[in-house]
């Protein structure tokens, strides 16, 4: 449940139900708006009554949540959650963008992609050191030497990193060097990974499940904001269904849908949705057009060398032309790039 203060009600007043919510037994989320304090009161709220609250001065009304996902909920917060990284604010006007190879090849092939994108204007580097792959025949991954070659193309460009990590143990290692950690679509409900990235502190960028509702997104999330991490950003990247023309199928509406469901920012991954190059460009312009907050996008220099997810890679050229009508669309709808 959530408890609305008055307009104008005191610090006192505040901290008097804070307190309350504490000796109940429950944990307290506070929301401090313009306007007016929400209290979101964390547990089994079922055994508690509203007129607990509601007798306390100060307090203009009490409301139950009926979503399940608590502090994901608009209701708890109702202001767009901001991340900022590297001079860039993610949830903010401005539409993000992360760049950057599937999986970290080389130092040579990561610093080319480095240069290209961040000459058409991305702050944020995205290649994975770790690759959990359908066939255990296919390129893992670089490991550990993977995420040196990270932090070195990372010091040279001063681009941030975002990169995947894969189990629980990984996450201090892979989070020494990483600004953003992924949370990739067959891990969505790992939830002791989830855990261990919630109490990292670090952002999080949690990618929805290949075969998962909107809602189980949302309470995938829900485990890692429990731990009071509250930087935690949503990836839509296409969901399994019965066309075989694209890779996945590109779920445009969940894009305006979880805007309305939560305050997280929303990212959208066109590069795994589409599976093809020629149709990253335009299914990035339809996110941006329905409100995304930023775009995951695969980048490579030589495609039809690369070691995972060549056919669906940009090159540095096509990029830049993604960019400029990404950025078209974007000041259509209000917004920048």
């Amino acid at each position: 449940m959530i408890v609305v203060m008055r307009r104008g009600a005191s610090e006192e007043q505040v901290q008097a139900v804070v307190e309350k919510v504490k000796e109940l037994g429950f944990r307290s989320h506070l929301s401090v708006g313009e306007e007016r304090t929400i209290i979101g009161v964390i547990g089994d709220e079922r055994r508690v009554s509203e007129g607990v609250f509601r007798v306390m001065e100060g307090v203009e009304k009490v409301v139950r949540i009926l979503h399940p996902f608590k502090l994901a909920s608009r209701d708890f917060h109702p202001h767009d959650t901001i991340v900022p990284i590297n001079g860039v604010s993610i949830g903010d006007r401005p539409v993000v963008l992360m760049a950057g190879p599937c999986a970290v090849e080389s130092r040579e092939q990561l610093l080319e992609t480095a240069l290209a994108v961040k000459e058409a204007g991305v702050h944020i580097l995205r290649a994975g050191a770790f690759k959990p792959r359908t066939s255990p025949y296919s390129f893992q991954g670089l490991g550990e030497k993977g995420l040196e070659l990270l932090a070195e193309v990372k010091e040279e460009t001063g681009l941030a990193v975002i990169t995947e990590v894969m189990a629980p143990e990984q996450v201090p290692l892979v989070a020494q060097c990483a600004d953003i950690l992924q949370v990739g679509t067959r891990n969505m409900q790992n939830y002791n990974l989830l855990h261990a990235v919630g109490e990292s502190g670090k952002p999080v960028l949690l990618k929805r499940g290949m075969m998962s509702t909107m809602e189980e997104l949302l309470m995938s999330a829900e485990y890692i904001l429990s731990h009071g991490n509250y930087r935690v950003m949503l990836c839509e990247r296409g969901i399994r269904t019965f066309e075989p023309y694209t890779r996945n199928t590109l779920d445009i509406s969940a894009v305006p849908v979880l805007k309305q469901l939560t305050h997280l920012p929303v990212i959208v991954d066109p590069s795994h949705a589409a599976g093809n190059w020629e149709w990253v460009t335009p299914l990035s312009m339809a996110a941006v057009a329905a409100g995304a907050d930023g775009l995951l996008v695969e980048v490579h220099p030589h495609p039809d060398k690369a070691l995972s997810d060549g056919p669906q890679s940009l090159r540095p050229e096509r990029f830049k032309e993604l960019v400029e009508k990404v950025r078209a669309v974007a000041q259509a709808v209000g917004r920048s790039l």
